[in-house]
């Protein structure tokens, strides 16, 4: 099977363009952006990436530090491209020494949420911005109140392609035709940009899911 081939410019226009400010969390200050949402995400957009976290020789799912506070590391792999991270195990800014498994768990999911954004995926949460760069209008770049603008990404047949081959992946995980209308709301927002693309790719999109909601129900009268 061959490997997708990519490049960092194209995976960082499309994930950097998407609004993810419905999915994050505050803790202590800080913005986050929920790992199960970015999750969701990835799968839509490439739901052949690849994750892996980093373990000692001896099993350890961390790196102790020399001030006894560790990190943990996430590569994640998108087709041909690698990027790695690192986090540091810690309660707001102050570092943990000896982590727990809950404690380690969080901190890996962190990490690989913070890995998709080096990718552009929320990367402006990072930054301490409010809105993509490519949603905010350059007009009122210095407003408080920014304004979002029709993004060149909404012209770009890279993405409706790679929309729509995720899209139909995920639909066949659903095993119901309220499950399969439900996942169709939630990706609301998308379809409309697909139907301002290529409103034939959007048909595609519609006529798929009307023969696979066919293809559940004949399962279930047999």
């Amino acid at each position: 099977m061959n490997e997708q081939k990519y490049t960092f410019e194209e995976v960082w226009k499309t994930l950097s363009a998407v609004n993810v400010n419905e999915h994050t969390d505050e803790k202590q200050g800080l913005t986050y952006l929920s790992w199960a949402w970015a999750w969701g995400i990835m799968m839509q957009y490439y739901p052949e990436f690849q994750f892996s976290f980093y373990e000692t020789e001896d099993g350890l799912p961390y790196v102790s530090l020399p001030d006894g506070s560790a990190e943990v590391r996430c590569t994640v792999n998108i087709g041909n491209l690698s990027r790695t991270q690192s986090l540091p195990l810690s309660i707001g800014f102050k570092p943990i020494i000896n982590p727990n498994a809950f404690q380690i768990n969080t901190a890996k999911q962190r990490c690989l949420t913070k890995c998709f954004g080096i990718y552009g995926l929320g990367h402006y949460i990072y930054a301490n911005e409010d809105l993509p760069q490519d949603e905010v209008s350059s007009d009122n770049i210095k407003d408080t109140k920014q304004e979002v603008q029709k993004n060149d990404v909404d012209e770009d047949i890279g993405w409706a392609n790679t929309f729509v081959k995720g899209f139909k992946n995920l639909v066949k995980t659903h095993k119901t035709r309220e499950s399969v209308q439900n996942y169709y709301k939630s990706n609301g927002k998308s379809i409309k940009r697909l139907e301002s693309i290529n409103p034939d790719m959007l048909a595609d999109i519609d006529n798929y899911c009307k023969e696979y909601i066919a293809t559940l129900e004949e399962k279930n009268d047999g």
